[in-house]
């Protein structure tokens, strides 16, 4: 059985945790990272010398990196599916989960400071130049949504999962988000898969 090492709250184990959740893959579960501890331990670190999470083990195969851990689930078990076959959508599916690395950067002080920050400590300039930033970049995901239902063409794919976990997180968060039609609609979508639900939309912590 597959064994997958993250807390639930961690937006990246979700990546792992949804794509596991829409392939119908049973995996065994150990809570790691912040409150949880383990990714300091010599055997955590012998597996991932990064000491983050996710961490996935397939039959004695370590793997880290929520993105490459995605994708290779997505290669694995979900061909024509989360894997599309075509060279050119799944390119495309591939563009956008790199992509999400362009939006993390300048969401990462937006969901820390509010999230993760006591409001005493918080910096508010740091919060509204990365939401802001944060929307601008948003922009350019709605105007593609704007001409396809999913970020790789007209199929759910890879590609949704690491920005969708992104998104969710910005939808709920208590900001001002400018009009994105594309990428609501979009959003929208992904709240009927009840993988999403399940793993993704859960509340903020």
């Amino acid at each position: 059985m597959l064994k997958l090492w993250g807390r639930v709250n961690s937006v990246n184990v979700k990546k792992a945790l949804w794509c596991l959740e829409e392939l119908k893959l049973p995996c065994e579960r150990v809570d790691a990272g912040m409150q949880y501890g383990v990714v300091n331990t010599p055997e955590y670190r012998r597996m991932n010398p990064n000491g983050l999470v996710p961490t996935l083990e397939d039959d004695g195969f370590v793997l880290w990196e929520s993105h490459t851990i995605v994708r290779y689930l997505a290669a694995k078990h979900g061909k024509g599916t989360l894997w599309p076959q075509d060279e050119r959508v799944r390119a495309n599916a591939n563009r956008w989960m790199d992509w999400t690395f362009t939006f993390l950067n300048a969401f990462r002080p937006v969901f820390w400071g509010l999230v993760r920050t006591p409001p005493e400590k918080r910096d508010a300039a740091a919060i509204e130049e990365g939401r802001k930033k944060s929307a601008e970049l948003l922009g350019m995901l709605d105007a593609v949504l704007a001409s396809r239902p999913y970020v790789a063409g007209s199929a759910f794919s890879m590609g949704d999962i690491p920005i969708g976990c992104h998104v969710q997180l910005w939808m709920r968060l208590p900001i001002e988000r400018p009009s994105h039609p594309g990428l609501q609609a979009w959003f929208a979508r992904l709240l009927e898969r009840p993988a999403y639900r399940k793993v993704v939309d859960i509340p903020l912590s």
